[in-house]
């Protein structure tokens, strides 16, 4: 969920889970999944069926008799078995839903009677393994909280009641990256590594990487990740799909493993913007359990999907964020020709200062270390988790070093538990500085300024070579004011440096997801820049 400025980002097993597990360094492995037949190798040479597909068109085809939902899911398993545990070995996902061949077959039986709940009815939906449903164990990638598998998350729900099939837990940086200093994204003791699918030897980003590499493989059709600085669409970028992080608040969260309740969220990883909007129409929503949604202005539902307009940037202000990643050989060349785009779209492009995280970035961190040991703690006694207490966790990975500890240690969990309660003066002052410094003075100002629609810059660098030691070569990003005011970012492919995706990131100010949805899904309309990876 989170990548830190400075260190960056960021059970028991059923038969048919167990069959999909990746072999990992805590002794957890398994085969490809027993319900598709397939071999792996020949369908991994075949061409796949529903490669980019959007949900529109996989529904259309379902509306029209073509496709069912239980063919739809187990093309999806079978893929899952040749390139993820075979193949190139992705370790995207980490677990799969027993009841996932099941539910499609209810969803097509309930299309049959005249029943559809919406655009989402039979499509399959991967989570991150943050994110509780049942009957699938929630553990962030950790072997401490093996056996917890509570019921559905408040967005699982909204989910199922759209008509969503849970497909499976997505892999991520353990704990949502929100361990060690010098954490490898995309590793946990459960999953093993996650691989980027454009050069598996290289990062996937974090802490939804598994969610994130999943899409960009057509593993499935859609996933949900979580942020709490950077860790959607970072993946996203570097993965090339669309990572929507949504304002704090617009969504649930409910049933999920917290880093900060100021910051976190959850939100959609896709391979279009249009699939984008279609998953957080089914997603956002008050929820009683979550007081953060309390704030959402106006109505509780909104159709994200009626601000797809491709020429939503005619007439649009676009402010152009200064960033040391645009004199990056190769992204230079890509944000040139971004802004040309936005130009001929008929938008008016102002170059701006760049926003300053020094202002911020202490502030955070002090923020962050008393949040996630009240919000952990809070979590594990609501859902009767093995452990109880964050010093029950340190202990944990201390005395299961060898498959916990092997490559990074756990100095943000101990920073964490040495700190004190949220009635802290210390704790109310780093939050209010560091919200203030990157919303009122920070994106609003800028905004406010200039008379401008969005912000726009690189999300990230392109992937680095994932080391064994030492951590991730992490190079900057653009996305942390945006992340920690709690406002809007939207993640859209720009294109390619040496075969390796980049993103062009859109911010906004708080609860403008349909003007930033219209904004990215011009430019993704006139950019069509993703390509899938070469798999």
């Amino acid at each position: 969920m989170r990548i830190v400025p400075k260190l960056h980002p960021c059970f028991r097993l059923s038969s048919v889970l167990a069959a999909l597990l990746l072999a990992c360094p805590g002794g957890l492995s398994a085969a490809p999944p027993r319900a598709p037949t397939a071999h792996p190798a020949a369908a991994a040479a075949a061409p796949f069926a529903y490669a980019e597909a959007e949900v529109a068109d996989l529904q259309a085809r379902m509306l029209a008799g073509e496709l069912t939902s239980r063919t739809l899911t187990r093309a999806y398993l079978e893929r899952i078995a040749a390139l993820d545990r075979a193949g190139p070995r992705l370790r995207a996902v980490i677990e799969l839903n027993p009841d996932a061949l099941k539910d499609a077959a209810q969803r097509d039986q309930e299309r049959r009677s005249g029943r559809l709940r919406g655009p989402l009815h039979g499509i399959p939906v991967l989570l991150k393994d943050n994110i509780n449903a049942a009957p699938m164990s929630t553990t962030a990638g950790s072997l401490a909280l093996a056996g917890l598998r509570p019921d559905d998350a408040f967005l699982v729900r909204r989910l199922r009641e759209a008509g969503a099939v849970i497909l499976g837990k997505a892999n991520l940086s353990e704990w949502a990256n929100y361990r060690g200093e010098d954490s490898t994204s995309g590793w946990s003791a459960r999953g093993g590594q996650t691989r980027n699918p454009y050069r598996p030897g290289y990062s996937p980003c974090g802490s939804s990487s598994g969610s994130a590499v999943a899409v960009s493989a057509n593993l499935a059709a859609v996933s949900i990740g979580t942020e709490t600085d950077g860790s959607i669409v970072c993946p996203a970028a570097v993965n090339g799909v669309v990572g929507l992080k949504p304002t704090v608040g617009l969504v649930s969260r409910d049933g999920i493993i917290p880093i900060s309740f100021s910051q976190d969220t959850p939100g959609p990883i896709t391979r279009t913007v249009a699939d984008a909007a279609a998953v957080l129409t089914a997603i956002a929503g008050r929820d009683d359990a979550d007081p953060a949604t309390a704030t959402m202005p106006g109505r509780a539902v909104y159709d994200y999907t009626a601000r797809l307009n491709p020429d939503g940037l005619r007439g649009a202000r676009i402010g152009v964020l200064d960033s040391p990643l645009t004199q990056r050989p190769g992204i230079d060349t890509l944000m040139q020709h971004a802004l040309d785009e936005l130009r001929r779209a008929g938008a008016t492009v102002v170059r701006v200062p760049a926003l300053d995280e020094r202002q911020w970035a202490d502030a955070e961190q002090t923020m962050l270390r008393f949040e996630f040991k009240a919000g952990l703690e809070r979590y594990l006694r609501r859902w009767k988790a093995p452990l109880r207490t964050l010093p029950q966790v340190i202990a944990f990975n201390t005395e299961h070093a060898a498959q916990e500890l092997p490559l990074f240690g756990q100095e943000l969990l101990e920073a964490s538990a040495q700190a004190g309660t949220l009635g802290d003066a210390g704790y109310i002052q780093a939050r209010t500085q560091a919200r203030r410094m990157a919303g009122e003075q920070g994106i609003d100002a800028l905004l406010r300024a200039h008379q401008l629609d969005a912000l726009v810059a690189p999300t990230t660098g392109t992937a680095w070579p994932i080391a064994r030691s030492g951590g991730d070569a992490f190079p900057g990003g653009s996305y942390s004011a945006a992340a920690v005011a709690g406002y809007p970012s939207l993640s859209v492919p720009m294109g390619h440096v040496d075969g390796l995706p980049v993103g062009l990131l859109f911010m906004g100010t708080a609860w403008t997801e349909p003007r930033l949805i219209e904004l990215g899904y011009a430019y993704e309309q006139r950019t069509m820049a993703r390509r899938p990876p070469p798999l």
